[in-house]
């Protein structure tokens, strides 16, 4: 699942400046002039888009997943890192993008789905398309313990306790496939020294949960400015946040074509699970229909 560098060294300006936002792990490949900018989750890593990226690839699309600012680093990185760094990082991608491309499509999965909610409020029509997996703005699903959770939020998120403590995510981290989880865990159990890279960091720091929540607001308040055509894709057993949250999503976006894939036989991240394909098939599908239309033509 590591991130491999597919760019080579280029003499073209818009390039170079292409690389620069990509980081030490992200990744661009051309194909053709459309191309979708996928944008990875909370404390996650490029590494969890490739799979999606290589079925879009062969839909004709071109890729991009930057390394959003503070991740795939140390934890320390990580917490020095502010929401707007990471939306930053989207930002400075999209726009490098759009010098060289015809469209750009917007993919982001669970907290990266929020930054592309964002993006497209501010970028208007220039986001051709957006496609929200396992959106979260609420920590509703089946493996968030309630109580656990409102004690976090209550006493560690607002005190000086934020600094220091660190909420751990358990089995099944997420992925309901047993191949792939037995492969983040080994990982996991191994101290593999490039193991944020590899997987992300499953130790989430309070301030850092923090900081997501100044994302949600954001992403909240923006969803009447959104009016790019909108795909949300969720786990009917997501374990982090539950259908309702695209229901929530679906309710209030200001985009008038927006459509719905659940899934089930997955969990939270789709874009590494067991209908991974699916996921990847029915972006391309969307993206592509939205590139024939007479709105994004």
């Amino acid at each position: 699942m590591k991130s491999e560098d597919t760019t080579a060294p280029s003499a073209d300006p818009a390039d170079n400046v292409l690389q620069a936002c990509l980081g030490p792990t992200g990744f661009y490949r051309r194909r053709g002039d459309d191309v979708v900018l996928l944008v990875h989750g909370l404390t996650g890593t490029p590494a969890e888009m490739l799979h999606v990226a290589k079925r879009l690839l062969q839909q004709g699309f071109s890729v991009a997943c930057p390394q959003l600012a503070g991740h795939c680093g140390s934890v320390g990185d990580l917490k020095r890192s502010k929401w707007e760094d990471w939306y930053g990082t989207i930002e400075q991608t999209f726009e490098a993008l759009k010098r060289t491309h015809r469209r750009v499509f917007v993919s982001g999965l669970s907290m990266g789905a929020l930054i592309a909610v964002k993006l497209a409020a501010e970028k208007g029509s220039r986001v051709d398309g957006l496609g929200l997996l396992s959106l979260t703005l609420f920590y509703d699903g089946w493996n968030m313990p309630k109580v656990h959770q409102k004690i976090f939020w209550a006493v560690v998120l607002y005190s000086p306790l934020r600094h220091f403590m660190s909420w751990e995510e358990s089995h099944p981290y997420g992925i309901k496939c047993e191949k792939t989880r037995a492969q983040v865990q080994a990982i996991l159990e191994s101290r593999d020294s490039q193991a944020a890279e590899k997987v992300g960091i499953f130790s989430t720091p309070a301030v850092t949960i923090r900081e997501s929540l100044g994302l949600i607001k954001a992403a909240k308040q923006a969803f009447p400015r959104v009016h790019s055509p909108t795909l949300l894709v969720h786990a009917t057993e997501d374990d982090m946040a539950s259908v309702k949250n695209a229901h929530y999503a679906a309710a209030r976006l200001g985009s008038r074509r927006i459509e719905t894939y659940f899934v089930d036989d997955t969990y939270h991240v789709l874009t590494l699970d067991k209908r991974k394909n699916d996921v990847a098939r029915r972006l391309g599908e969307f993206f592509t229909h939205c590139a024939n239309s007479p709105e994004t033509a």
